[in-house]
């Protein structure tokens, strides 16, 4: 009959369940010590990230202030000139006696914005849009610049002009009437609208041209202080710059 013999498991000797132990526990802790700088490099990174946005890449809003900064420097900004001519004609009458005399009045004027009236409550920056919001006070006409070289008369003379002084008040009311007509003519609808649009490229290009330099692509779009406004229509929905660059301080 065969020897039938049950064999034991060996019993695992008490000293090596310490040691796996203690494996796994260094285990566990090595894995939580690379978890640990795994987070500390993602932290780090997005940190390099936030101040690459906030320090290196271009700010649309201070680049506006700087740029309005500088306009305002200029105090004022012509960008449009024009020259028209008068024609007006006087008549004088006394004891039956009259006398008339044409003036013949050539004159320049300049459409200026006064800057230093912007403030950054002007210039409003919508980041949805990308759009830049610039609001400016209505064209000023200066002038009328007679050219007094340029200036011709004519008269019919006589009596009056002989031997009183109607020839001195004709040409008098001439140079004025002629004046009045000049800027008569500078107040135009066509002459304005020309002026507004010149100046509205020139301050286009001073804000548009530091943006571009930077890399950021902009909208902008300028509007003047006396523009028609049409029911319902807002000037801007986003914070002037003067709120954004407030905030960060």
């Amino acid at each position: 009959m065969a020897d039938r013999s049950v064999t034991e498991p060996m019993a695992q000797h008490p000293a090596q369940q310490p040691a796996r132990a203690g494996i796994g526990a260094f285990l566990i802790k090595a894995t939580g010590v690379v978890l640990i700088l795994v987070l500390a490099v993602l932290i780090g990174l997005w940190g390099v990230q936030r101040y690459v946005d906030e320090r290196l890449t271009p700010d649309p809003t201070t680049i506006a202030s700087a740029s309005l900064q500088g306009l305002r420097e200029q105090n004022r900004l012509s960008a449009f000139a024009a020259r028209y001519v008068a024609v007006v004609t006087s008549r004088q009458s006394q004891l039956g006696f009259s006398t008339e005399k044409t003036l013949i009045m050539p004159g320049s004027v300049r459409y200026e914005v006064d800057l230093g009236k912007l403030t950054e409550r002007d210039v409003a920056w919508d980041a949805g849009t990308r759009t830049l919001a610039v609001r400016l006070p209505a064209v000023e006409v200066d002038g009328p610049q007679v050219d007094l070289a340029a200036i011709r008369e004519y008269g019919t003379g006589g009596v009056l002009t002989t031997f009183t002084d109607a020839e001195a008040r004709l040409d008098a009311v001439n140079r004025a009437r002629g004046q009045a007509e000049l800027l008569r003519q500078a107040r135009e609808p066509t002459a304005l609208r020309l002026a507004r649009d010149a100046t509205r490229r020139a301050v286009e290009r001073s804000f548009g041209l530091p943006l571009r330099a930077a890399g950021v692509d902009a909208k902008i779009v300028v509007r003047f202080a006396d523009d028609p406004v049409a029911n319902g229509e807002q000037w801007d929905v986003s914070r002037s710059i003067g709120e954004v660059l407030g905030n960060r301080r």
